[in-house]
């Protein structure tokens, strides 16, 4: 007679096994029609799964996170199942669940084409109205891998073949269409209402660039057409947004065949890239930081030492030279560590603040490049802080602080914030990571954040908080990090005399704000849709003559403006005052100001802000003054 807890505390009892579905049923028919699933626990599972012993239960809908995540689960492999009804002969891989969606990964004879993207959408949507039941079976491992074999789905088989010999699998079917899979999923088809397939792509069998290059189509499926139709709406507003299309129309970057993964950034992109650099210089003297700047190569062994080359080999670009070898850093912690340890340190000298706009190259997949926001060749904001145990609260509290403040003077007011705990490989005892963790989550507490934990997935030297900001359109994009690491500088040797004469490792904390530079410019680009505020747009302000007759005077206030540190472009052409005008609009600069007979005589300017506001005539002194308040009040 199990006994099921619901999420208020009531109870409910029954005289036998229950399933899910009854149990959401005795609750209400309302609740039974809605019922995708459950949760025990911990645990997610079909609405046919049966309850044998009291349990704690949630029934799961369109409502929860979970519901949602079901819902593109079972998309994928409704597109499974339309791709094999239209093309018999292709063969399915995998199909997981990704943010916003899923994709599934296809061996063809042909590439798909768009007409087929549309087709294969159709056929899905009629499948799904067919609302046919959703059943799961299990089977002995080899007798799963037979089975497959003999459906001609060799990946499938090959994928099932990696399972432990003595474990059994769980297979999906709806309709003619059967599928390996965990689960769980929806109960029936006709629960998939609300999707779109978005884009085909290419991808390697398992990843490896030396297998067959497969198939991959992306779709997004959502809990209703409300949310279906934001997100496509929100796609078309990125698209708009995209900092590769903006990046070029607004000349300020572009990419090379000749350099994959690495910027070429023009006179303007540097310019805005000098913004984002100075500030955070800025923010570096104002808060107890010591810039300093380590060498590019660094030898092997160091690497062996921090254990990078054993773990992280791949993706680092290596060299060689008089039969050493050596490699470009895709990091700058190890270099902190050794200026930190070029001389004797006391506990005196700590908390150590150092930073560093630190060139680093990773060797990222081709695939994985992304304009400005995934490339080989990048400049952090790097900085690490050497302190004691006792230390890192406060390091901790000060920094969420400072960390708050630049992204506000950026333009982003929301912030998520995420602490990441032990995981089960780790180095250090559990007493260091007690106090490590309560550090994180206090300094948290006490600057007054709300915070989810992610269980596990701290680094395997210390816990991290990830700081996660919003864009204008709700998009998340993860940039600062605050990571306590115990391992480094003892690898590497550094260490510090104490109070009592005696030698101790500091603590080294690793810290970023906006991380990579150039990734985080191509956020900027996109959360402003191009049009960066005053104190960040490569121009601030454009002047314009009517005719040669001004010139003379456009030159004046252009140099009047320059002498007070602006970035101004200064337009002389003989064209129709109109035409500049527009033309120079689409270049998103923040003023335009014209200049014709009244204004020359007056000492004036005529003032257009962006999005041709007239702000009408003013006193060059008086313009000059609005500028620079919007600049200084970052606006």
């Amino acid at each position: 007679m199990p006994i099921i807890t619901l999420p208020d505390g009531s109870q409910r009892s029954f005289p036998e096994p229950v399933t899910v579905a009854a149990v959401a049923a005795s609750i209400g028919a309302g609740l039974a029609k809605a019922a995708l699933g459950g949760r025990l626990g911990d645990r997610l599972v079909d609405t046919s799964y049966v309850i044998s012993d009291d349990s704690p239960l949630a029934i799961v809908t369109t409502k929860d996170q979970d519901g949602l995540e079901m819902i593109r689960h079972s998309t994928a492999h409704l597109l499974a199942y339309a791709v094999k009804d239209l093309f018999p002969e292709a063969q399915v891989t995998i199909g997981p669940v990704i943010e916003n969606g899923f994709f599934y990964d296809f061996s063809y004879k042909r590439p798909f084409t768009p007409d087929d993207l549309a087709a294969i959408e159709r056929r899905m949507v009629e499948l799904a109205a067919k609302d046919e039941k959703v059943e799961r079976r299990v089977l002995p491992r080899d007798q799963a891998v037979a089975h497959f074999k003999a459906l001609g789905e060799h990946y499938k088989a090959e994928i099932i073949a990696s399972i432990p010999a003595n474990e059994d699998v769980s297979l999906y079917r709806e309709g003619a269409f059967e599928d390996l899979c965990r689960g769980p999923h929806v109960p029936s088809t006709g629960r998939l209402k609300h999707f779109k397939l978005m884009k085909l792509a290419g991808a390697y069998w398992r990843g490896d660039h030396r297998n067959e290059m497969l198939q991959r189509i992306y779709g997004t499926a959502w809990g209703s057409k409300e949310d279906l139709q934001q997100y496509l709406t929100m796609l078309e507003e990125a698209e708009k947004r995209d900092h590769r299309k903006l990046g070029r129309e607004l000349d300020l970057f572009h990419m090379e065949e000749a350099a994959p993964g690495l910027v070429f950034w023009h006179p303007k992109g540097w310019a805005v890239w000098q913004q984002v650099e100075q500030y955070m210089r800025a923010v570096y003297r104002d808060n107890g930081y010591q810039e300093v700047k380590g060498p590019q190569i660094l030898d092997k062994t160091l690497w062996e030492k921090t254990g990078h080359w054993d773990n992280y080999r791949d993706n680092m670009f290596t060299t060689e030279s008089e039969k050493r070898e050596y490699a470009l850093k895709p990091m700058n912690c190890p270099g902190h560590v050794l200026i930190f340890k070029s001389h004797l340190r006391s506990y005196r000298d700590l908390p150590l603040r150092y930073g560093e706009f630190g060139q680093c190259h990773r060797n990222e997949p081709s695939g994985a490049l992304h304009g400005i926001m995934r490339v080989r060749g990048f400049t952090q904001d790097d900085g690490h802080i050497f302190c004691t145990e006792d230390m890192i609260l406060d390091e901790c509290i000060s920094y969420t602080t400072l960390l708050q403040k630049v992204y506000k003077d950026f333009g982003f007011n929301e912030i998520i914030y995420k602490v990441a705990t032990r995981p089960e490989k780790r180095v250090g005892s559990d007493e260091l990571w007690d106090k490590a963790e309560f550090a994180v989550m206090e300094a948290l507490s006490r600057s007054g954040c709300d915070f989810i934990v992610a269980p596990g997935d701290g680094a395997f030297y210390g816990p991290k908080i990830e700081y996660t900001l919003k864009d204008a359109i709700g998009r998340q994009w993860q940039c600062g990090t605050m990571q306590v690491d115990f391992n480094t500088a003892e690898r590497l040797g550094a260490d510090y005399v104490t109070e009592t004469s005696g030698r101790a490792h500091p603590v080294m904390l690793h810290r970023a704000i906006v991380g990579s530079l150039e990734r985080f410019i191509g956020i900027l680009i996109e959360q402003h849709a191009g049009a960066l505020p005053a104190w960040l747009a490569p121009t601030q302000v454009v002047v314009l003559n009517i005719t040669d007759v001004h010139a003379d005077y456009a030159k004046s206030v252009a140099k009047s403006l320059q002498d007070h540190g602006l970035r101004v472009h200064l337009d002389l052409r003989n064209e129709k005052i109109t035409y500049k005008i527009r033309e120079h609009s689409m270049q998103k600069p923040p003023f335009i100001v014209v200049v014709g007979d009244k204004e020359k005589a007056a000492g004036a300017v005529a003032v257009r802000a962006r999005g041709n506001i007239d702000l009408g005539v003013m006193a060059l002194d008086a313009f000059v003054h609005r500028v620079l308040e919007d600049i200084a009040s970052k606006t």
